[in-house]
């Protein structure tokens, strides 16, 4: 398996940017999915964006156009740019690595003032 760690979560102002990273314990080149969930208080955790080993990309229909995901394999590191940020993307965002197992990170708060 895969130990994760995310970071660059934190407080900004609607209409701002973040960039979050996903750091992985040994190589990603192989892995064959990696993603990126979120979880706001009371709601179920839902997909935001991943990205297969081979390039492709799948984004929740409701962030497309303000998410993108990218991932540097000489870095092991998966990234979420987040642009035009709204009160409503507040969650713990959590990483995510998917072989024929599954791992997660511990996961990084994003907060999103109005």
């Amino acid at each position: 398996q895969v130990q994760l760690v995310e970071s660059g979560g934190g407080l900004v102002q609607a209409g701002g940017s973040l960039r979050l990273a996903c750091a992985a314990s040994r190589t990603i080149f192989n892995i064959a999915t990696m993603g990126w969930y979120r979880q706001a208080p009371g709601k179920q955790r839902e997909l935001v964006a991943a990205i297969t080993s081979r390039g492709s990309i799948n984004y929740a229909d409701s962030l497309k156009g303000r998410f993108t995901i990218s991932r540097d394999n000489a870095k092991n590191t998966v990234y979420l740019q987040m642009n035009s940020l709204k009160p409503e993307d507040t969650a713990v965002y959590y990483c995510n690595a998917r072989g024929n197992w599954v791992a997660w990170g511990q996961g990084t708060q994003v907060t999103v003032s109005s």
